[in-house]
């Protein structure tokens, strides 16, 4: 009798384990909206030391170099090393709880930043940041990709992408008007407490999804390391899609590290003053860009995967121009035309680039492919860009430059690489249909 309990019991369970999972059209939008909150945080917190950057030079005594490998290296080593081990846990186990967990622990370390008092302080505190950075953005991608359908997938993950705009602008601006009045170090209180609470509320409120519900494959066990790395290389268009965001996020956020300081040294401004500069090119810039974006993604001429990156390619192309004027002009009215098409353009390609990984990975490798994406992306925009900016601003000013010429020069050196993006972007486009089928059809 025992045993026929159990086997109706197995029984029972394995119809409700076969059960379809679904999610309403409320529930899909309040996870994204949730999720563009992460998303937002985790720019926030990541960027907001260049915004603060000269006040922490001066009150920890450093170089140039020495507070861009303070800030940026400190940050991005420890990122792309443990973004890998971290996607491994994404695809494998609960992806709502590693959300949760990872915002607070980042959070609570954002605060921390505020009460250091010395450069290793400061390093063991971003240290900290980084850990838990690692996981989020990863974690969240995966979650979307199982709440909207490969069709609206592009579109879903432009608009989690506005995540970067408001996390920008809580970044740069409103930490700006909180250092002028406040102090730097208060500027880490403000933004780490809040993302505690967004912690608590993604671990209460948001449903973990049955992986792959919305795809042609079953989900079956996630593949390994090495054949997921296989895989990757052989779908060329992901390779080019990945080199060109990565190569895009060392141009233009890569510069943007350092505008905040090229802006305050240039003009003479205070760290409020050159935030009410950039504003609302973030905010309404950069958001009315990822709108837009998203609007187009969901056109049915943007079905054909091709036109998707050939439009990005065009659009990075016309901002490098943009970028290299306005690090060349002395003009404070010509350098703010040009940075109303620099920044919104550094925005707009991360929603369709993430949209476009996740449709060339099966569903099991998501989460992968978005940690190599953000390897080479963090790689170039916190531990290249910065680092070469500051090494040169440093060599520079051994030739009797100001520091406001020797910082200008250094970043016209890293303009052109805007181009460099745009080609791969471009070359993506050969492979990529047939790359999506081969991810459809994928084991």
């Amino acid at each position: 009798m025992s045993e026929l309990r159990s086997s109706v019991g197995s029984g029972a369970s394995a119809l409700k384990l076969a059960e379809p999972w679904s999610s309403s059209f409320m529930e899909r939008w309040y996870v994204l909206a949730m999720m563009c909150l992460v998303y937002a945080l985790s720019i926030a917190d990541r960027y907001v030391v260049s915004t603060v950057l000269d006040p922490i030079r001066h009150d920890l005594h450093l170089s140039n170099l020495g507070v861009s490998l303070l800030t940026g290296m400190a940050f991005g080593v420890f990122y792309i090393v443990l973004g890998f081990p971290l996607s491994w846990l994404i695809d494998r186990y609960n992806r709502r709880k590693i959300v949760a967990v990872c915002l607070v622990l980042w959070s609570v370390m954002t605060a921390l930043c505020g009460q250091a008092r010395t450069s290793l302080q400061f390093f063991l505190a971003r240290v900290g940041v980084t850990i838990g950075e690692a996981g989020g953005t990863p974690g969240a991608n995966s979650l979307l990709s199982d709440y909207f359908p490969a069709t609206r997938r592009a579109m879903a993950l432009t608009v989690f992408s506005l995540g970067a705009p408001i996390g920008a602008w809580l970044g740069y601006n409103v930490a700006g008007v909180i250092a002028d009045q406040y102090g730097w170090r208060a500027v880490f209180y403000a933004l780490g407490i809040p993302g505690v609470l967004a912690g608590l509320a993604v671990w209460l409120t948001v449903r973990e999804p049955q992986r792959g519900c919305l795809d042609s494959g079953v989900d079956g066990l996630a593949p390994s390391v090495k054949s997921t790395m296989r895989f990757m290389w052989q779908q060329r268009s992901a390779v080019h899609t990945m080199m060109g965001t990565a190569v895009c996020a060392l141009w233009g956020w890569g510069l943007m590290f350092w505008t905040p300081t090229f802006l305050q040294r240039t003009y003479h401004m205070t760290v409020g003053q050159a935030g009410d500069v950039t504003q609302n090119m973030h905010l309404w810039g950069g958001g009315l860009a990822t709108l837009a974006t998203g609007w187009l993604m969901s056109r049915g001429t943007m079905a054909d995967a091709r036109r998707i990156v050939w439009l990005l390619a065009a659009g990075v192309a016309v901002a490098t121009v943009a970028s290299g004027v306005v690090f060349w002009t002395r003009d404070l009215a010509v350098a703010k035309a040009m940075l109303w098409i620099f920044i919104p353009a550094i925005y707009f390609y991360i929603g369709p680039g993430f949209g476009l990984l996740n449709n060339l990975a099966p569903c099991r490798m998501r989460a992968m492919f978005c940690a190599m994406v953000l390897f080479l992306a963090n790689l170039g925009n916190l531990v290249i860009t910065p680092n070469v900016i500051g090494a040169l601003a440093d060599w520079f000013l051994r030739y009797q430059l100001t520091e406001a010429d020797a910082l200008r020069l250094a970043m016209l050196c890293i303009v052109p690489t805007g181009l460099w993006a745009a080609a791969h972007l471009y070359l993506a486009a050969r492979d990529i249909i047939a790359d999506q089928e081969r991810a459809r059809d994928f084991p």
